[in-house]
């Protein structure tokens, strides 16, 4: 099998929770990784590059997909709009087509850049906030999809799902000097994601698709 990975922080417990639920296990001998940007693992799954990974939830509408996102309640403080002319980053599909369904003109930025910029102090507008403000929902910004292996996938999600996953402070403090902030500062990122959709994230995810399909 193999799984498209983007190595931003949002996804770290479920990193961390993979290579323990591979351990030991004789489906590790095939499984392997292709690392990328979220837009570049789009497209990949959609060649059939890879065989399953978190992909943007803009480009899930017509894949098999999991039960599992990447879903934040309110602020998310890795996806941005700073002031200034629109300019698109170039790794996120759904951050960018966020910002105009909410008809906000800056330029956006995500992942590890965009939450050193809000540590920093730096300002800007929160898109999962601004998404919350209009409709009530949380935002969907991913979907663990699939083209292949249907049944060991929705294996793993649902093991996933029913986990509370523990880092261990190694991996906190590689990770945080990794990008620059401390191991506190991940920890209380961390807190405003979750995994499992429920039918808030569902409905939201629904009216996200819909607005977008009239741009």
């Amino acid at each position: 099998m193999l799984f498209g990975s983007i190595s931003y922080l949002n996804l770290l417990p479920f990193q961390v929770f993979l290579k323990r639920y591979l351990r030991g296990n004789a489906a590790k001998m095939s499984f392997r990784y292709k690392r990328a940007v979220p837009s570049q693992i789009n497209k990949a799954l959609k060649r059939k590059e890879v065989n399953a990974a978190f992909i943007s939830s803009v480009a899930s509408a017509k894949c098999q997909c999991t039960d599992l996102g990447i879903i934040a309640d309110q602020k998310v403080y890795s996806v941005l709009l700073l002031e200034g002319p629109y300019e698109a980053d170039p790794a996120s599909e759904t951050s960018n087509r966020l910002a105009h369904v909410l008809k906000l003109k800056g330029k956006v930025i995500i992942g590890d850049e965009a939450l050193k910029h809000y540590l920093k102090g730096g300002e800007g507008i929160d898109l999962a906030e601004a998404w919350h403000k209009e409709t009530g929902l949380p935002f969907v910004f991913a979907r663990l999809c699939y083209n292949k292996h249907e049944k060991a996938i929705r294996k793993l999600a649902r093991s996933f799902a029913q986990k509370k996953v523990k880092i261990p402070q190694y991996i906190l403090k590689r990770e945080a000097e990794k990008r620059g902030i401390t191991p506190k500062q991940l920890i209380w990122y961390l807190e405003h994601i979750h995994y499992q959709m429920d039918d808030k994230a569902k409905r939201s995810l629904k009216l996200f698709l819909k607005k977008s399909r009239r741009l």
